[in-house]
């Protein structure tokens, strides 16, 4: 799992060279081609010279503290992030100069545990590689949840930006009211339904992102961006479809497709990779009880007396509710054709 994850697990202890090659074989660290390196061999070698054949080093045998921190700290040059594990006072210096140390739990010593960042209570390592997985995904809800609501906020600007710019005759295409009901009911609730998504079944094959690289990386911005302007788009064309009846029937149209779209959206974040059918529609409960409720009370913001008066709402007929859920669909076609474009490709 560990190297699929992209993660290179190495071996440094200080038992016998062909017991620990042994051990690392078996459990398989130590591939066909991998060097083992004891502590006096490093001793005679630059720093220079060793850090060329990190790489290639599996197992390091009968070293020593020093030659520890030496090892992590050339790691670190090469800009990865280093885990190191260890239950001994000699394992402490490493413990403490490693971006992540990590102590036995049970037999570790308290000088171990008092120079980690973390303690593994239970000693075992897969658990390290679950908390690798389980951080990932959490990365990732976090990242889906950020780039929803901006894309939600940049579409309700954009629709109200140009509905400015190229009618500035008419009507607001949102009243404040209506503004407010979309950031507190269809932006929030989404969100959060985001924030506990199912990891992706794929999330232990991907490479470890740069720790450096921006939330918006590997398209991220230009998926904002290109949310954000379609749902701006549809939002004012189902706003100058409403025109020609009222100007209260354009505002509703307008709120109702710009709602309901978002809602649709957020299915869109599940996977900016793969499409939202193959990584399982109705995984998120959440996502699924969000955007039912949500749609139940856009329906009923519509066509009650009640949310008519508060809101600002007309009711609308069957044909006009047909244009709506159609063009706030549509935000899920266009994101399922670029991802199966993408992929073609």
């Amino acid at each position: 799992n560990c190297i699929r994850a992209g993660i290179k697990p190495i071996m440094i202890t200080g038992d016998h060279k062909v017991t620990a090659s042994a051990i690392a074989k078996q459990i398989g660290i130590f591939k066909e081609g991998d060097l083992v390196m004891i502590g006096t061999e490093l001793d005679k070698i630059s720093d220079e010279e060793l850090s060329e054949l990190l790489p290639k080093i599996s197992v390091y045998a009968r070293v020593s503290p020093e030659h520890k921190i030496r090892i992590v700290d050339l790691w670190q040059k090469k800009g990865q992030i280093v885990a190191m594990t260890g239950d001994g006072v000699n394992d402490a210096p490493a413990l403490k100069k490693a971006d992540i140390g990590i102590a036995m739990g049970i037999t570790g010593t308290a000088v171990s545990k008092d120079a980690s960042s973390m303690i593994l209570t239970d000693d075992n390592f897969a658990t390290i590689v679950k908390a690798v997985e389980e951080g990932r995904g959490i990365y990732e809800n976090i990242q889906k949840a950020i780039l929803y609501l901006l894309s939600c906020n940049l579409g309700e600007i954009m629709s109200l930006f140009l509905a400015i710019l190229c009618m500035p005759h008419v009507v607001s295409t949102l009243s404040a009211i209506q503004i407010l009901w979309v950031n507190l009911i269809t932006d929030a609730f989404p969100a959060l339904a985001l924030g506990v998504d199912p990891m992706e079944w794929d999330i232990m094959e991907q490479q470890p992102r740069n720790a450096k690289e921006s939330l918006f990386a590997h398209g991220g911005w230009m998926f904002t961006i290109l949310n954000g302007m379609f749902i701006g788009t549809i939002t004012l064309v189902a706003f100058r479809y409403g025109l020609n009846s009222s100007p209260a029937k354009a505002q509703t149209m307008a709120f109702m497709v710009l709602s309901l779209s978002q809602l649709f959206h957020a299915f869109n974040l599940r996977s900016r990779t793969h499409s939202i059918f193959a990584v399982g529609l109705f995984k998120n409960k959440w996502l699924i009880l969000t955007f039912l409720f949500s749609t139940a009370l856009q329906i009923a913001v519509c066509q009650l007396p009640i949310f008519n008066f508060i809101l600002k709402t007309v009711p609308l007929d069957m044909m006009s509710w047909g244009l709506v859920f159609g063009l706030s669909a549509s935000v899920i076609f266009i994101n399922e054709a670029s991802k199966w474009f993408a992929k073609d490709k």
